[in-house]
């Protein structure tokens, strides 16, 4: 990769930020963890008490790209269909009575699916089917969804009334998963200074499909060293119970995160190499990188889940081994 191809892929990613910057305040881990999935090609999901601009995020994200956008709101009576689309009967310009496709929302570049935990399994495995197989089979005809295709989803924590929790094998489809922090107080001052004087702004759009695909495969040319890859290994194998496993893993993780973990790392990783302004991938930008792409991943004994302990917790106490080990 040259080094103009970087910079261009560096000041295009920044005119992005300022047009986030725009309308949302602070948040920037966030915000930088969404870009990393957007430019690794994959689907994030979004995890915060509500009012914290998870919805605003991800529709301003959607404005500062030149790409098609769709809003699912999710609640327990949405069918499949209302995400997928279906067969309407409808009469010809010959009067005849024929069945055609009509598109639902998820024939979009960015689908917003807003509060996904509320709506029930059916429904929400309907969706995910479609994020995997980046298509949608109905009446025999299998159809393409737009490319690229992004699925950002939000979701409130689970202890709250009236909400479905997404099946393991589900959210491993998520490329990453961002917790939401509450504002600070400057924070929340300027968020009310923003938002009580009735002033609008308006977001440019500053970057194409075209655009977005150069920086994924800028991305997918990072190179990765051997010693980083086997580091890479390490950390997701730590995450499984055993011999070798920290005391923490031992005692709280039921089952530890599959191949799609450490494919995650990297790839988060290499965006994360990229944005820097780096041609290879080093250790730090795999820890880094191994919070949201693992957290989602882990999944607490009987045990853990009676102590109240974090895969959070789980992924650090891991890190802190890795470092340990290797220095």
């Amino acid at each position: 990769m040259a080094q103009q191809t970087l910079e261009e892929c560096l000041q295009r990613v920044e005119l992005v930020r300022q047009e986030i910057g725009k309308v949302l305040v602070g948040q920037k881990d966030v915000v930088e963890q969404l870009l990393w999935a957007v430019f690794a090609g994959g689907h994030a999901l979004l995890e915060g008490v509500p009012g914290l601009g998870k919805t605003l995020l991800v529709r301003t994200l959607s404005q500062a790209f030149e790409l098609s956008f769709q809003r699912i709101q999710f609640t327990p009576d949405l069918m499949p269909t209302d995400i997928t689309g279906t067969n309407i009967l409808r009469v010809d310009e010959k009067g005849q009575q024929v069945f055609s496709f009509q598109e639902g929302p998820i024939f979009a570049h960015v689908v917003l699916a807003d509060e996904i935990n509320r709506a029930t399994p059916k429904t929400q495995s309907a969706l995910l089917e479609a994020m995997q197989e980046r298509t949608v089979s109905a009446g025999g005809v299998t159809r393409r969804l737009p490319d690229p295709f992004f699925v950002l989803a939000t979701q409130n924590p689970l202890e709250q009334e009236g909400t479905y929790p997404l099946p393991e094998a589900q959210m491993d489809r998520f490329l990453l998963k961002i917790d939401v922090p509450y504002p600070t107080a400057e924070e929340l001052k300027e968020i009310v200074r923003q938002t009580t004087t009735g002033q609008s702004v308006r977001v440019e759009k500053v970057a194409s499909a075209e655009q977005i695909a150069e920086i994924q495969q800028a991305a997918r040319e990072i190179l990765v060293a051997e010693p980083v890859l086997d580091y890479a290994v390490k950390l997701l194998l730590a995450t499984h119970p055993g011999e070798q496993a920290p005391v923490s893993v031992m005692k709280h993780v039921r089952n530890g995160a599959g191949p799609r973990g450490v494919q995650a790392m990297i790839s988060l990783a290499k965006v994360r190499a990229l944005l820097s302004g780096r041609f290879n991938l080093s250790y730090e930008d795999v820890d880094a990188v191994a919070l949201p792409a693992l957290r989602h991943r882990i999944f607490l004994n009987f045990e853990g889940e009676a102590n109240g302990v974090k895969t959070d917790q789980i992924v650090r106490d891991i890190l802190t081994e890795m470092e340990r080990h290797r220095t």
